[in-house]
């Protein structure tokens, strides 16, 4: 992500030397600038940036999910509100192993590659509109001066991003949901009824067809939305502060590995707090039975009803601790993963 935005606002005057300088003579007109301004991305880039995602995403979900399973039991009732989060970790451990702190795994793990892939370059073509927009009333000279995206620009190509990108987290986090619930269900004494992410995927769509499948998706774009409003403008505004404070030029400077993870693990914490209702309703409506609800709004009723509004932010406390080492490994792959990449530039 950090990638994508240096890139928008680097100045162009830089590559269109460059280009210039190799390929061009002295003589050359600025069209040639401007066709190179908005010459798409390379194959070999686009590779790069799909891969080096989803080793990102990867590193994200490994790090991330055993605080991600306490936060869908304790939304869902498996827990009571004075269960404490790492309390309930060491029972998890204690009665199911490693592995118990990983159910559910498979299904975020197979959609991480092509969720992460999908939300950079979605990211990247909401800047893209978000600059034509904003150049529409420019002249070429002005064109060529660079255009720096504002916060609230950045916000909604933030926005913009959450969109395409829950096409394939929604479905996903159905059967994540499922499979961790069932695992608290079966150290009641219950019966298995998923052997894994295949077989709850094909059980879910044989009893309700892809429909059921996708339930949830409403719930999961409100909660993506604003998540990812919170979440890359909190990262651009804590790069932008970092880079002030350590006399960073944000034109064309980059921070340090580990300014990077920082903003990153604040920005992730940012995205939960402002998504975390939202993911109750999901995690509620996606888990239970059918027929029990009528949608989104009779499960938001039925939990103000029995729960209160606090209801709301059950899950709280463990998706904040899991956000900020999650996103710092997210970046972390991501960055090792291009700078071993480096070939394909």
């Amino acid at each position: 992500m950090s990638t994508v935005t240096e890139e928008t606002n680097r100045p162009p005057t830089t590559a269109s030397t460059q280009i210039e300088t190799e390929y061009s003579k002295p003589s050359s007109p600025k069209v040639v600038t401007e066709q190179e301004e908005t010459a798409p991305p390379k194959s070999e880039s686009a590779l790069k940036s799909f891969i080096s995602g989803g080793v990102g995403g990867a590193c994200c979900v490994l790090v991330g999910h055993p605080l991600d399973l306490v936060k869908v039991r304790m939304q869902t009732g498996a827990a009571s509100a004075s269960t404490s989060v790492f309390g309930m970790l060491s029972t998890t451990l204690r009665k199911e192993g490693v592995r118990g702190l990983y159910r559910g795994v498979s299904a975020p793990l197979t959609a991480v590659s092509p969720m992460f892939a999908v939300s950079f370059w979605s990211y990247d073509m909401g800047q893209r509109l978000v600059k034509s927009y904003g150049q529409m009333d420019m002249s070429p000279e002005e064109k060529m001066q660079g255009y720096t995206l504002s916060m609230k620009e950045i916000c909604m190509a933030g926005a913009f991003s959450a969109i395409p990108t829950t096409g394939i987290m929604a479905p996903s986090e159905r059967i994540k949901c499922l499979l961790q619930v069932q695992a608290n269900e079966v150290e009641m004494g219950g019966k298995a009824r998923y052997s894994g992410m295949l077989d709850c995927a094909k059980q879910v769509l044989k009893e309700g067809g892809i429909k059921s499948v996708y339930k949830g998706t409403a719930a999961t774009l409100v909660r993506d939305i604003p998540g990812t409003v919170a979440y890359f403008g909190a990262y651009e505004l804590m790069k932008k502060k970092l880079m002030e404070i350590q006399g960073i030029d944000p034109n064309n400077g980059q921070l340090s590995i580990s300014s990077v993870l920082a903003a990153g693990g604040f920005a992730g914490m940012a995205c939960w707090t402002v998504g975390i209702p939202a993911d109750v309703i999901k995690s509620r409506y996606q888990t239970a039975p059918e027929g029990k609800y009528s949608g989104m709004y009779d499960v938001y009723k039925t939990l103000i009803k029995e729960e209160g509004y606090a209801g709301l932010f059950r899950g709280l406390r463990p998706a904040l601790i899991r956000a900020f080492p999650a996103n710092a490994a997210c970046f972390l792959g991501m960055e090792v993963t291009k700078k071993t990449m480096g070939f394909m530039d």
